[in-house]
């Protein structure tokens, strides 16, 4: 049987809704099927693809970690057909709803000062903006594109570099001035670190040691907090030390409301800030689209 004798985007509508609505009988009442059918289909599409999608069983449908993969993809597809159709029939005007997950400073900072401009431009997409330091899973959350900081995990994702930032250990000046400035990691042991309550891919804050090595220090103290918007208030009222990007507190650094401490065992890591999103080129909504390429014009950090 040839490709062309195939409907490819039928049956990933059907394994879509297989998915979403988490079983067999769900999705075939919902399209018009029967639930042998629906079965029969997703069967033929396993035996077609040479790889199981889903397991079975009578309690609960669960997908293999190949449905997984199979399953983003058939989202961004099925998406790019309804995309172009709707571009055809509305003259190509990007429309419609884009789902952005950004971490909450580069969402504060960063992103919503854009918004105002990109509306302008683009009247017809609505934005559905959700500010969190949680990694999160885009298709879980029918996200279109997530903006992640810090090292990228292997993943099918596409990425795309807005910038990096370097970090610095920071404190207010009040802080500095009950506390003294601490000059060497010992004397650091002594100051309070605000520390992040969620799991990072870096544990501690990384120095250069008077070798030259690069050593960890963990960052222990009274306070911890689940993004990095409330690590920076912290510091600026005097709670203790707090190490973060510079394209988070630049304006701070400049107007002395933070003073960066430390800088000469500072080992000139920095942060790297990708948008990322499933699926490339012509896969990609118009809506989407129109998004990451404003975003990559106007919010390049570094």
């Amino acid at each position: 049987m040839s490709r062309l004798d195939i409907n490819r985007s039928g049956e990933m509508e059907v394994f879509a809704r297989v998915v979403e609505l988490g079983g067999f009988s769900a999705a075939a009442r919902r399209i018009g099927m029967t639930p042998s059918a629906v079965s029969k289909l997703v069967a033929r599409l396993e035996g077609r693809l040479g790889a199981r999608l889903v397991h079975r069983s009578t309690r609960q449908l669960r997908l293999t970690p190949e449905g997984e993969a199979f399953y983003g993809r058939c989202r961004a597809v099925l998406a790019a057909i309804a995309e172009a159709e709707r571009e055809v029939a509305a003259g190509a005007v990007p429309r419609g709803r884009v789902r952005v997950n950004s971490n909450v400073p580069f969402g504060l900072h960063w992103l919503m000062p854009l918004v105002p401009g990109f509306l302008t431009l683009y009247p017809e997409i609505t934005l559905d903006i959700v500010a969190t330091d949680m990694v999160i899973d885009l298709i879980d959350e029918r996200a279109d594109v997530a903006i992640r900081v810090g090292p990228m995990r292997a993943s099918p994702l596409i990425a795309r570099k807005l910038g990096e930032s370097r970090m610095a250990v920071v404190a207010s000046p009040d802080y500095l001035a009950r506390h003294g400035a601490p000059a060497t990691l010992e004397e650091l042991e002594r100051h309070n670190r605000i520390a992040f309550n969620f799991t990072r891919l870096v544990a501690g804050w990384p120095f250069r040691d008077a070798s030259g090595a690069t050593v960890t220090v963990p960052p222990v103290g009274n306070v911890l907090v689940g993004d990095g918007e409330s690590a920076r208030r912290l510091a600026l009222a005097g709670a203790g030390l707090a190490r973060l990007s510079h394209f988070h507190i630049g304006p701070d650094l400049a107007a002395g409301r933070l003073v960066e401490v430390l800088a000469d065992l500072n080992p000139g890591d920095t942060e790297t800030i990708h948008a990322v999103f499933i699926g490339q080129g012509a896969q990609l909504p118009a809506r989407v689209r129109v998004f990451l390429d404003y975003l990559a014009d106007h919010a390049r950090v570094g």
